[in-house]
C-alpha cells in the first residue's frame, strides 16, 4: 500500500490537474550517448494540445499525435551542454497555455557501472522471488492489485517471496560463491492469475510492490554489488501483459499484433532459417500470441521500438544493472531485436545479455549469436544464449547409455560444434531452471550423477548458473511446471526447517551444499576455469576427458559414464597433461603422486588441478 500511496504521489505530482496521467520514461539524463529521448505521455484528450518546451540545451524536434487521442509522443533531442533540473513541458490548446508539466534530466552516476556485464568469469544463480524468501510480510497482499492470492500450498498462487527476502540472504548466496543474480522478472504484473512467476509484466517503470517496489529492488542491487555480485534482469520484449496499460487502452491499433481470432505462435523457430518456410508460418512464430494472457507486440511500430528500448535503457541507468537474460528470444521480430541491442551496446559498451534459446539442434541455436557462422543475414548484436543444447548432451552422458552417438559422445559432439559460435563462452550453460524438471530428478537421485553434473557445469567452457535449491538438493518434475518452483526452506518465519544455514540442513544437503561451494568457490578464485582454453578428446569406452588450461595451470576432468569404476591409462592424454608429474583432486585435497593410471569411480566426475 504504501508504495502504491508513493506511486500515486508521483503521478499527481508531476502530472498536474488529471488531464495526464503519466510520462515515460519518468525521468531521463543528461550525457547520454544517444541525444535523442521519445517520452509517451499519456492523459485525456491529448491529441489538439500543442507542446513547447523552455530549458536550456534541450529541444522539442517533433510532437505526434497517433490514433488513440489519449497520447502524445515528444521527441526531445538533449544538447551536451545540457545541465540536469527539471524542466518545463507546456501543453496549450487554442493558443492558451493550459498545463505545465515538469520532467526531470539527472547527472548520471558511473559508479554503477563499475560491474557492469557478465562473464564467463561469472557464477549466476536463478530466483523465482516469489518463492525464495519472505522478508517483508506486510507487502504479501497489495489493495487494488487484481491477484489477492496468498497460498503457500498452491503452486499457481503467490506465496509472499520479495526482494528484500533476497537481500537477507546475501550471506548465503556469498558463501556459496554466487557472483551474479538472475530473478525472474521484477516488474509489476497485475494479472488476475499466476502472477507470481513475473512473466506479464503490465508496467514497464516499476517493480511488483508485491517484491517491494523499486527501492527494495534499489536496495538489494546496491547491497549486491558491494559484495561483489552482479544483477542480471530478466526482460521480456515478446509480450507484455493484458493489463499494461498501452495494451487496454492502446496509442494505436498496432500497438500488438491482431488477428481475426486469437492466434498462437507455432513455437517453430526453425521458421527463421528454414530457406523454404512458408511466409504464414514465419509471421504465425513471430507474431502469434504466446498466450491469451500476452499479447505479442507489434516490434515493427517505431513507437513500440522506442517505448522497449528506452525501459531497458533506463533500468540500466537508473538502478545500476549489470547484464540482461532475454525471455523468449526467437519468439521476437530479430531485426528489432538486432537494432536493439546497437542501442544498448552504444551506450553500455561493457553491458552483456544473453537470450533464451529453447531450441532443437546446434545451428538453431547459434544461429540467433553475434558473428555466428551460420547467419550471414544480419548481425544479431546477441552475445551468447541458454545452451540448450549443452543441456541436453550433459543429461544424455549421465543417463544414456554409451554409443558412437549417444551418451557421453553427445556432450564431446556438442562441444565440437562450439565453431558455430563467434565466442561460445559467452554462453550460459545450466542443469536446471524454473520451467524444466530439477536435475536431482532428472539424474534419478543418484548423487552421483548428481555431482558429475555440477563438476562438469563449473569446469566446462560458458557461464555456470544454478537454480535456486538445486544446491541442498530440491528435487521434482515440471508437470507442471509449479512443482519446480517451491519455495525454499526457511525463507518464510514459520518453516520448520531453515536450509540456508548448515544447522538446518540433513547431512546429504550439507554434502551437496559444500560440494556447490567449493567448486564455485576454486572457479572464482582460478581464472583457468573461467577463459581458459578448452582441450577435449574423443570419448572412449564410455570415459569422458577435457583439460581447461592457460599459460598458468592445467585442470583435468575425467568423466566416467559407466556403472563401475575405471582405471585410466594417462598416456592417451599426454597432449593435455604436459609436463605434469602429479595432480589434485581440487575436491577432496588428495595429492596423486602418479598419473600413470588414474581410477575414476561408478557415474562420478574427477577434477585434478595438475601439478609438475
Amino acid at each position: 500500500m504504501r508504495i502504491l500511496i508513493a506511486i500515486a504521489f508521483i503521478c499527481i505530482h508531476c502530472l498536474s490537474f488529471g488531464q495526464v496521467k503519466r510520462i515515460e520514461p519518468l525521468h531521463w539524463w543528461v550525457g547520454m550517448n544517444n541525444p535523442k529521448v521519445q517520452l509517451l505521455v499519456y492523459g485525456n484528450n491529448l491529441k489538439n494540445k500543442t507542446v513547447s518546451i523552455a530549458y536550456p540545451g534541450v529541444s522539442l524536434v517533433k510532437q505526434s499525435a497517433v490514433d488513440n487521442a489519449n497520447y502524445l509522443f515528444l521527441d526531445l533531442e538533449i544538447a551536451p551542454t545540457a545541465k540536469a533540473g527539471s524542466l518545463k513541458i507546456i501543453f496549450s490548446e487554442a493558443g492558451k497555455k493550459d498545463l505545465v508539466q515538469r520532467y526531470d534530466l539527472k547527472a548520471r552516476d558511473a559508479s554503477k557501472r563499475k560491474l557492469q556485464g557478465v562473464t564467463s568469469a561469472d557464477f549466476i544463480y536463478l530466483i523465482m522471488p516469489d518463492r525464495f524468501a519472505n522478508g517483508d510480510p506486510s507487502n504479501d497482499r497489495i489493495a487494488g492489485m487484481a491477484d489477492q492470492s496468498l497460498n503457500r500450498d498452491s503452486m499457481y498462487y503467490r506465496h509472499g517471496g520479495d526482494l528484500q527476502g533476497i537481500t537477507q540472504q546475501l550471506d548465503y548466496l556469498q558463501e556459496l560463491g554466487v557472483t551474479a543474480l538472475w530473478l525472474n522478472p521484477v516488474l509489476t504484473n497485475d494479472q488476475p492469475v499466476t502472477s507470481y512467476h513475473g512473466y506479464a509484466n503490465t508496467e514497464s517503470y516499476f517493480v511488483d510492490p508485491r517484491l517491494g517496489g523499486n527501492e527494495a529492488y534499489r536496495a538489494l542491487i546496491e547491497a549486491c554489488h558491494q559484495r561483489g555480485i552482479k544483477m542480471v534482469q530478466d526482460l521480456v520484449h515478446n509480450h507484455f501483459g493484458t493489463e499494461h496499460f498501452t495494451v487496454k487502452d492502446m496509442p494505436m491499433k498496432d500497438w500488438v499484433h491482431q488477428w481475426d481470432s486469437f492466434t498462437k505462435t507455432n513455437y517453430r523457430e526453425q521458421v527463421h532459417m528454414d530457406p523454404y518456410a512458408a511466409k504464414a508460418d514465419l509471421d504465425i512464430m513471430r507474431n502469434g500470441w504466446f498466450d491469451r494472457h500476452m499479447p505479442d507486440m507489434n516490434q515493427h511500430n517505431p513507437y513500440v521500438k522506442n517505448y522497449i528500448t528506452q525501459s531497458h535503457i533506463w533500468w540500466i541507468e537508473e538502478m545500476g544493472i549489470d547484464g540482461f537474460r532475454l525471455d523468449t528470444y526467437a519468439y521476437n521480430d530479430l531485426d528489432f531485436m538486432a537494432e536493439w541491442g546497437k542501442a544498448i551496446e552504444a551506450e553500455y559498451p561493457k553491458m552483456t545479455y544473453f537470450g533464451e534459446t529453447w531450441v532443437h539442434g546446434m545451428p538453431n541455436q547459434a544461429y540467433f549469436t553475434q558473428g555466428n557462422k551460420i547467419n550471414q543475414q544480419r548481425e544479431t548484436h546477441l552475445q551468447g544464449v541458454t545452451d540448450f543444447q549443452a543441456y541436453w548432451a550433459i543429461i544424455e552422458a549421465l543417463n544414456g547409455k554409451f554409443g558412437w552417438m549417444d551418451g557421453v559422445v553427445r556432450l564431446y559432439n556438442t562441444f565440437a560444434s562450439d565453431f558455430m559460435y563467434e565466442d561460445a563462452y559467452n554462453n550460459v550453460v545450466f542443469l536446471d531452471n524454473h520451467d524444466i524438471s530439477r536435475f536431482l530428478s532428472v539424474v534419478g537421485e543418484d548423487i552421483n550423477k548428481y555431482k558429475s553434473g555440477l563438476a562438469w557445469l563449473f569446469t566446462t567452457r560458458g557461464i555456470p548458473q544454478l537454480y535456486y535449491g538445486t544446491e541442498i538438493l530440491m528435487k521434482n518434475f515440471a508437470s507442471p511446471d509449479g512443482l519446480v518452483r517451491e519455495d525454499f526452506p526457511g525463507g518464510w518465519a514459520k518453516d520448520k526447517v531453515n536450509k540456508f544455514t548448515a544447522a538446518g540442513r540433513s547431512e546429504k544437503e550439507n554434502e551437496a551444499f559444500t560440494y556447490v561451494k567449493t567448486l564455485a568457490n576454486y572457479r572464482k578464485q582460478n581464472p583457468v576455469l573461467q577463459d581458459g582454453k578448452m582441450l577435449q578428446f574423443i570419448p572412449e569406452d564410455g570415459i569422458y576427458v577435457y583439460f581447461r588450461y592457460n599459460d598458468q595451470k592445467r585442470v583435468m576432468v575425467i568423466m566416467n559414464s559407466k556403472n563401475e569404476a575405471v582405471k585410466i591409462d594417462s598416456k592417451r592424454y599426454q597432449e593435455g597433461i604436459g609436463t605434469a608429474s602429479k595432480a589434485r583432486n581440487i575436491i577432496s585435497g588428495e595429492t596423486l603422486a602418479t598419473l600413470q593410471t588414474i581410477e575414476v569411480p561408478a557415474s562420478s566426475t574427477y577434477i585434478f588441478e595438475l601439478i609438475p
